[in-house]
């Protein structure tokens, strides 16, 4: 039997949960980029209910831990550690990029994947998956926050078809049209709790969970400084 899995993600435009119960998906979604703190409580409790349990019968509570908006990834991390904390659950933290590749995944079976987030000041977040054969996922690329014009340099031409997720495409489409990739749309513009929840169960069977104070958001930019919950540093 599958992990009792909460997901919840704020980090791009979309704000969206996911429940993992019994190998069955309970989700809500919603593209509202100034709202996430008025529609992400709403959200849970609403998958909950549907599920019939409480936060206190879930085995971990899982994250979107950026890249992404600032802002967004600090209300997710937030929001995630004082439910997490408050029902004395483990977190798991899932990278937004390979939320996307398995969204890729979910809607197309694409199982190659570049990722880019528009990271504004001509900026992209970048990474590439291939996904295994269990349904995991291994990064191709490290992630990075890099500007088009130089991933063009940097990206060594290749015979696969890669399936392209976030709004990075887009954002920057005169010069990622340049890089020396086979690629196709894969359909995904943002990263959805629904494909978190997802990876988080491989994520916890392989011990990856850890206790609140310790779970923190990657903004890859470092410049951006994080807190953690108050006497807990």
């Amino acid at each position: 039997m599958s992990a009792k899995i909460l997901a919840l993600d704020t980090a791009t435009e979309n704000c969206s949960v996911a429940l993992l119960i019994n190998d069955k998906v309970y989700s809500r979604s919603a593209v509202a980029p100034r709202d996430h703190t008025k529609l992400i409580l709403p959200m849970v409790d609403e998958v909950l209910k549907e599920a019939g349990i409480s936060l206190t019968d879930l085995d971990a509570l899982a994250f979107g831990r950026g890249p992404g908006s600032f802002t967004g990834v600090r209300i997710g991390i937030g929001i995630a550690q004082g439910l997490a904390f408050g029902a004395e659950l483990p977190m798991l933290a899932i990278s937004t990029l390979e939320a996307m590749a398995q969204g890729a995944y979910r809607l197309n079976g694409a199982t190659q994947v570049a990722s880019a987030i528009d990271a504004r000041m001509n900026e992209v977040y970048w990474g590439r998956y291939a996904r295994q054969e269990n349904g995991s996922w291994i990064a191709v690329d490290q992630e990075c926050v890099i500007a088009p014009n130089e991933l063009v340099q940097q990206i060594q031409a290749d015979e696969s078809e890669w399936a392209t997720v976030g709004t990075g495409w887009a954002a920057y489409q005169e010069a990622m049209e340049t890089l020396p990739l086979g690629c196709v749309d894969g359909g995904v513009l943002y990263p959805d709790a629904q494909d978190i929840v997802h990876l988080a169960q491989f994520a916890f069977a392989n011990g990856e969970a850890v206790a609140v104070e310790d779970s923190t958001p990657v903004y890859l930019r470092d410049n951006v400084a994080w807190k953690k919950l108050p006497g807990r540093e």
